[in-house]
């Protein structure tokens, strides 16, 4: 009897949990979220919105130090056809805000839009190189390695031009933020992009104070493209300037970092292209001191297949023919390396490459005394570096 009372009593109570738990009492629809996949950095510069809607009493007090355009999911446009079978508008929505804090932008754009933003899923953030030479990178970060919203796997690249540029595409149905995340999946095949640089590895580089690279990024018509690198100088964590395609090609060399590409150069004899693909690259910097000087050498090493051969004149698995095509991809590695060495030393007196990492591991006390100018001494250091390249596939 007592035992059919207890069941009459918590009947009712589980009904009333049950109901509690047929929704999720905190649920926001999709639509009514604006989803963030990229944010553009530039020097500031007022739309012609905005200056529309200052006129009209849309300002507040604020520096036009920079803008920041936020690039935003479409959910109205996600996979929905025109009868033609064109999409029906772009996939992506962009809005700049101009002003002198991150923070209070971000918030301002609250008023201009009836969407709550949502950042969890931030996948880039690009600066321009106009705004990287003015404010160090640890000021325009700082927002977002504080907001904890903002994944730290987000990544972070420098343009050579307006970087808001970087967020556009001709394409209607790609999201630009996405493809520029996606372009960094072809470090497997090409020695000109850099290892990907998220916010919780770039951290710990502005943390240390040493000279680093961020991956450029251009624009052009709508068309963008991975071109080169940005040197940031460790101190002043401000960009210093860039390397070209060919010096970032030559730095991934002297890192051994590569994951896979090729190298161009032509036959001796015939002057035709010939193409060495590689399967493996690793490098090894020892460092050198000796009383108070600090020298370096380098032996780099390769193994790869001759993938393209216009000079081809007969068997080209002749052992003599691939010794001297060895030489010529030997000689063409050597003159990308001389090349970035002149840059990073000559130019810009920046250690880009990890040669100070290498002294700090082997020589620590030799090192502490000289970290703290580490690369005004870098550009004065004697390296000598040597390749070897062994091709051990030709096709055939």
């Amino acid at each position: 009897m007592k035992l059919h009372n207890t069941w009459f009593l918590l009947l009712p109570f589980s009904i009333l949990l049950l109901l509690s738990l047929t929704g999720c009492w905190s649920s926001k629809e999709i639509e009514n979220r604006a989803l963030t996949a990229g944010i553009a950095m530039d020097k500031g510069k007022e739309s012609a919105l905005e200056k529309r809607l200052k006129k009209q009493g849309g300002s507040y007090r604020k520096k036009n130090l920079l803008t920041l355009t936020y690039q935003f999911i479409n959910p109205q446009s996600a996979g929905m056809k025109s009868k033609e079978g064109d999409f029906q508008s772009k996939s992506y929505i962009n809005i700049s805000e101009t002003g002198d804090s991150v923070h209070q932008m971000t918030r301002e754009l609250s008023l201009r839009t009836n969407r709550t933003m949502f950042s969890p899923h931030l996948k880039v953030i690009v600066i321009s190189a106009d705004l990287a030479r003015t404010y160090g990178l640890d000021q325009l970060l700082d927002q977002y390695l504080r907001d904890n919203e903002i994944r730290l796997s987000c990544l972070v690249l420098i343009s050579n031009g307006r970087a808001s540029e970087t967020l556009t595409l001709k394409e209607t149905e790609e999201v630009p933020a996405f493809r520029l995340l996606e372009i960094v999946n072809n470090l497997p095949k090409t020695t000109r992009i850099l290892p990907p640089m998220p916010l919780a590895k770039l951290v710990g580089k502005m943390q240390s104070r040493a000279s680093f690279l961020l991956q450029n990024v251009i624009s052009v018509n709508a068309e963008g493209k991975f071109a080169g690198a940005a040197v940031i100088e460790g101190k002043t964590k401000k960009l210093r300037g860039f390397l070209n395609e060919m010096e970032l090609e030559g730095l991934t060399w002297l890192t051994g970092e590569g994951k896979g590409g090729i190298v161009k150069s032509f036959d001796s004899k015939t002057g035709q292209p010939i193409i060495y693909e590689i399967k493996s690259m690793k490098s090894k910097i020892i460092p050198h001191v000796w009383k108070n000087n600090i020298s370096f050498d380098v032996k780099i090493e390769s193994e790869g297949r001759l993938s393209e051969n216009w000079a081809a004149s007969g068997a080209a698995s002749e052992n003599k023919s691939l010794k001297m095509k060895e030489k010529t991809f030997e000689k063409e590695v050597s003159r990308l390396i001389k090349q970035v060495l002149k840059k990073i030393q000559g130019n810009y007196s920046t250690d880009v490459a990890g040669f100070g990492n290498q002294l700090r591991i082997h020589h620590p006390k030799v090192w502490e005394k000289v970290k703290k100018d580490w690369d005004k001494r870098f550009s004065k250091v004697p390296i000598k570096y040597s390749v070897k390249l062994t091709i051990t596939d030709y096709g055939e």
